[in-house]
């Protein structure tokens, strides 16, 4: 099994990085965009940057290209990611090729929904949310508890 684990810098990466247990024995890439943090991560680890949506049509089909041709040649069973907008296309794309995707909701997500949470709902094969308040606004999500 080959995994993309795609979101943004910051946090979001800060969560994703926290699961490490579950993916490093299987082979696996970061799709993200560029911030400290992940500039950090991708000397050890293999890494794609593409450009952040910022909720700029422009940016996103702009994003949109970049990440197919990533999924093309990385070819990855899996999406993995923790959200926002940078992760969405590659997740559409390998949602289109029938790869499953598996989508966690912020940790800083305790009252209300966040529009990554929103978008992801609607194409995840599994939804995890790190509150269980979160279930009230995503009832087939699952509760297993925070990645800190």
């Amino acid at each position: 099994m080959k995994i993309c684990l795609a979101c943004s810098g910051g946090g979001h990466l800060s969560e994703l990085v926290q699961l490490e247990d579950f993916y490093k024995n299987k082979e696996h890439f970061f799709l993200t965009f560029r911030r400290p943090n992940s500039e950090e991560l991708a000397k050890r680890e293999k890494t794609f940057f593409v450009v952040d949506p910022k909720r700029n049509p422009i940016n996103l089909i702009l994003n949109f290209w970049q990440s197919a041709g990533i999924f093309l040649r990385e070819k990855p069973d899996l999406v993995l990611t923790t959200g926002a907008g940078v992760a969405f296309p590659i997740a559409l794309i390998a949602k289109i090729f029938g790869k499953k995707i598996i989508y966690i909701e912020s940790f800083c997500r305790i009252t209300e929904p966040s529009l990554s949470g929103k978008l992801f709902y609607h194409i995840s094969d599994l939804f995890l949310v790190q509150w269980p308040e979160m279930r009230k606004f995503f009832p087939r999500a699952e509760y297993y508890g925070g990645v800190f």
